[in-house]
């Protein structure tokens, strides 16, 4: 028996005879690796033969060997793979050089240990050719006259194939010696130029086809590209030219001209020539169709930021109305949270704004270029939570006819609003929390990890301590939102704003109902303020909406529910205020009308026309309560 160290002596002397055959072989080889497509190797003479150096092609690509040939190379490589050895003559590689290749291939499997190799021989047909035609001149040396007549037929019989072939092709070809004469012309090329090959040989071909740039200024002979390749030796490829016809019209081409040497000598060169002019012309409706495009979109976002701007303009500190000291504190809150990535928890009552707040953070935050996206966590069935968060894979769920995007890769970058979140349900509460501490999840019916970087923003009327402390919400998870906790105030604690508040939806619904001249009196502001509001700044906006659609010559009708007031189930003076109170209310109320025109009194968006009271006597009021109006820009509007 042979110990295992023989054996790997063994296989060693194997694979060192196997560099040395492959090294020393007169015949290009290549080992491929076809399951990696690529070349492992390639023996000199296959260096030689494809124009690369060894190192070129160690590592090449077999399709880049290879381009456009994919469905040949691969049946060739099945071929190999299921029969152990196979040949061909239908694959042409790509010489370094620009052109094709005829050769004959014939593989075999590599058996080496590890992935499947195939030993790639590869034989030049030109050079097979030539050594046929030394075989048949030495067998006439030694055979006298009649072997002669044989090689003689052979020769013609070449001649009339390689005539078969310029015939054959599809392509434009002709050749010019060294003086640039045209040598040769084959029928495609006659046709494509409109002239005959016995007007064209023996003539400058510059001058005739190619003498004329496409805007139709003066082509150089010595510029020209196609004689270049006789006095440099080496292949010119260009795409960009035009030739012209003998009627005097022109048409775009892609030519090669490539030397022709005798004896170590450029003697001439061959083009090859096609016409490209529908390609050109495709090109460039596309490349019109993308400038259109391109300013349909610079437009758009033009638009965009038109509207944008005009939503701002419509907004106070992006969306959020209110002077009161509550609203200032969670703007304050705003502003210091916003530039950070820090995860927020709004809490507070339904109707309060707490969308507003979310929107007005990430307005403000460096994500604002990417979506807010919004999740309302009450309104997902239990069993689909997990598919509109991360996505499902086609098939993974009944009716999932399609791969699905989660809410989480649609805020990728962005934001995601996560509304109601104690609604979530508490076995999902983990997928959740790893997301947001790995930024990482799997869509439902997949394997693939997927990154994704959220900012995430929740919201809940709900008291989520007490929930934590009665097991029905993950204390973990409830940390990782309430990194920057924000309260919500209910309106009744900031009715100081409610005026403001009122005369915004006053403005929306008159436009909406397209009803000028409506306007908020002194008692419907008293009324407004006495009235608790259980359902908060909502319930306000479809209040006024109400009142503004039963509105009779100018005046609103507002409906309030009774017993409703601020203080309710006291005494019925509860309401009552002094005239030291309705001094302070008042002026606060100015105050804060002021604060949001900026300091304007008189005029369109001023405070006279936001109270809706004549600029005199808005004037008389701010000098009895003794109020101070600063300019807009400084760090308060008003003062005592």
């Amino acid at each position: 028996m042979h110990s295992p160290l023989h054996e790997k002596q063994a296989i060693a002397h194997h694979a060192a005879d196997f560099g040395r055959i492959f090294e020393m072989c007169p015949e290009a080889m290549l080992v491929l690796r076809p399951a990696e497509d690529r070349i492992a190797d390639g023996n000199p003479a296959a260096c030689r033969l494809l124009g690369y150096d060894r190192q070129q092609l160690r590592g090449m690509a077999v399709t880049a060997l290879h381009p456009g040939q994919l469905p040949a190379l691969i049946v060739f490589t099945d071929g190999v793979m299921a029969k152990g050895e196979y040949w061909t003559r239908g694959l042409k590689p790509r010489h370094a050089a620009g052109h094709e290749l005829v050769l004959e291939y014939s593989a075999s499997v590599l058996t080496r240990g590890g992935a499947p190799e195939l030993l790639l021989t590869m034989t030049d047909l030109a050079t097979q050719r030539r050594r046929n035609v030394d075989t048949e001149a030495d067998l006439y040396v030694r055979g006298g006259i009649e072997e002669w007549q044989r090689v003689e037929r052979f020769f013609r019989d070449v001649e009339r194939e390689n005539q078969l072939i310029l015939r054959a092709a599809g392509e434009g070809i002709y050749g010019v010696n060294a003086d640039g004469k045209t040598t040769f012309v084959n029928p495609a090329a006659e046709r494509m130029l409109g002239w005959k090959a016995e007007e064209l040989v023996g003539k400058d071909m510059h001058s005739i086809v190619h003498h004329t740039h496409a805007d139709g200024s003066y082509y150089p002979a010595m510029h020209c590209p196609i004689y270049a390749a006789f006095r440099d030796g080496a292949v010119h490829q260009v795409d960009n030219e035009v030739f012209w016809r003998k009627d005097g019209t022109r048409f775009f081409v892609e030519y090669t001209s490539t030397p022709i040497k005798d004896r170590g000598s450029v003697v001439g060169a061959v083009i090859v020539f096609r016409d490209v002019t529908q390609r050109k012309e495709a090109d460039e409706k596309l490349r019109s169709a993308l400038a259109e495009v391109e300013q349909l979109r610079k437009q758009l976002e033009r638009d965009n930021e038109y509207l944008q701007e005009e939503i701002r303009r419509e907004s106070n500190h992006r969306g959020i109305i209110g002077a009161s000291a509550p609203m200032q504190k969670t703007i304050r809150q705003i502003e210091l949270v916003a530039p950070t990535d820090a995860s927020v928890l709004i809490t507070g009552e339904s109707g309060t704004g707490k969308e507003l707040i979310a929107r007005a953070i990430h307005d403000a935050s460096k994500r604002s270029h990417r979506p807010l996206i919004r999740v309302n966590c009450a309104s997902i069935p239990r069993e689909l939570f997990e598919s509109e968060f991360f996505g499902h894979a086609k098939g993974a769920i009944p009716g999932a006819l399609r791969d699905r995007l989660g809410r989480f890769e649609l805020a990728d970058g962005g934001t995601l609003f996560l509304d109601e979140v104690g609604e979530i349900p508490l076995e999902l509460q983990g997928k959740l929390l790893r997301v947001l501490q790995e930024g990482q999840f799997e869509r439902v019916g997949e394997s693939r990890t997927r990154n994704v970087n959220v900012r995430v923003i929740a919201a809940t009327n709900r008291d989520l301590a007490a929930e934590v402390r009665q097991k029905r919400f993950r204390e973990d998870l409830y940390f990782r939102l309430n990194v920057f906790p924000v309260e919500s105030v209910p309106l009744r604690e900031r009715t100081d704003d409610i005026s403001l508040l009122a005369a915004h939806f006053l403005r929306l619904a008159s436009g909406k109902l397209k009803i000028s001249d409506l306007r908020l009196t002194e008692g419907d502001v008293r009324r407004l303020t006495q009235y608790a509001w259980p359902g908060n700044v909502r319930e306000l906006q479809n209040v006024i909406e109400h009142a503004a659609i039963l509105a009779r010559n100018g005046r609103l009708r507002i409906d309030l529910p009774g017993g409703l007031t601020r203080g309710a189930g006291g005494p019925n003076n509860a309401s009552l205020l002094t005239e030291d109170e309705r001094r302070d209310r008042d002026r606060a109320n100015i105050i804060a009308a002021l604060d949001a025109c900026g300091g304007k009194v008189f005029g369109h968006g001023g405070a006279a026309e936001l109270l809706h009271v004549r600029p005199t006597t808005l004037a008389s009021r701010i000098k009895v309560l003794g109020i101070k109006v600063l300019r807009k820009g400084q760090s308060s509007s008003l003062t005592d």
